[in-house]
């Protein structure tokens, strides 16, 4: 967690996932063209380098999505997910190149401004061979955009988690255009299939890694209603969790993470107010409930952030009973303190 906002806040670990990042992305676009000449010498290093900036693009897409669930079905794939937005204007930067590579070379020598002509050369929209296909990735191009402008934290701070989250579930739609931009351009123009299979088993892959990460959710999602007499919900027991860890319950349609430490039980919301991360997969660190994502840290007893942070999540009242855990499914308020509930019964 950092306290002050920084332009350019790069840790050695940052600078070792660019520098792989870049090395990787310059070593495909090297085989990329090399191949593309010695198969196809009749190609032009422009058409090869507006090929492989596109699909480079494309794929860098492909593993910005996949890490989501990958992260939801084995955890270690979670050092992917610290940096992901680095990846994704990493992929915002490749296809502002292969777009403006492509702008020069089909629309620069006419008569028009070249962005007039991508968007009134072809009006043909009922028409699947003449379809615009380059206004779709103009369209998908701007929202990465977006996404890309808007990654730094202080923008997640300015326009609220809730609608900077909203603005990069864009990316799902930027992903749908792109797969119709490639679908009614690149592929009708290709005569090798091998293009149509490989983007058809990306779009396979992903939504098999979405539905699979979305089927083991939802079994914890299932809302708990059995509760007692003064409202009470019993969600696990004591030895259903680590030292140090937590049990994620649905309550009243809230995710609840409950934390066993120290000899003690507490509850709190189990979504982090930074990106949302799942805070009921965290742990207790130096005292401090430790969002597995970006490591943003919360008293179990109270839900603040230590100080000088300021985030503040919903804390809940907590009972163990025989060693059964009971959470009462109405949150408080962000930041009220709650008197753990002792493992051996005992008050505090």
């Amino acid at each position: 967690m950092g306290h002050t906002y920084q332009a350019i806040g790069w840790s050695p670990q940052k600078r070792r996932y660019d520098i792989v990042l870049a090395t990787a992305i310059a070593l495909y676009l090297g085989l990329f063209v090399g191949l593309g000449s010695a198969l196809k010498p009749g190609l032009t290093l422009e058409t090869l380098l507006i090929r492989g900036l596109g699909t480079a693009a494309l794929l860098a897409l492909h593993i910005v999505l996949a890490i989501g669930p990958l992260c939801r079905l084995q955890p270690k794939f979670l050092p992917l997910l610290y940096n992901r937005r680095h990846l994704g204007v990493a992929t915002f930067a490749l296809g502002l190149a292969h777009g403006a590579f492509a702008l020069v070379q089909f629309h620069a020598f006419g008569d028009r401004n070249p962005l007039v002509s991508v968007l009134t050369s072809s009006p043909r929209f009922g028409s699947v061979p003449d379809f615009p296909f380059q206004l779709l990735g103009l369209a998908a191009l701007s929202i990465l955009f977006a996404m890309a402008a808007t990654s730094h934290d202080f923008w997640l701070a300015v326009l609220t988690p809730r609608v900077w989250k909203t603005l990069h579930m864009g990316v799902y739609l930027a992903y749908a255009l792109l797969v119709m931009h490639v679908a009614l351009g690149a592929l009708q123009q290709e005569r090798s299939p091998w293009l149509a299979v490989v983007l058809g088993l990306g779009l396979g892959t992903l939504l098999v890694l979405h539905l699979a990460a979305g089927w083991r959710e939802r079994a914890g999602d299932r809302s708990r209603e059995t509760a007692i007499g003064d409202g009470y919900v019993e969600v696990c027991t004591v030895h259903d969790i680590l030292e140090n860890r937590a049990h994620s319950a649905c309550l009243s349609g809230e995710r609840v993470a409950v934390y066993r430490y120290d000899g003690n039980i507490s509850a709190v919301s189990a979504v982090c107010r930074h990106q949302n991360g799942p805070l009921g997969e965290g742990k207790i660190v130096d005292g401090c409930i430790t969002c597995p994502w970006h490591g943003y840290q919360y008293q179990p007893g109270n839900g603040c952030a230590p100080p000088p942070f300021a985030e503040k999540l919903e804390t809940y009242r907590v009972r163990v009973v025989d060693g059964a855990i009971w959470v009462h499914p109405q949150p408080l308020l962000p930041g009220t303190a709650v008197a753990p509930a002792r493992i051996d019964g005992s008050t505090t």
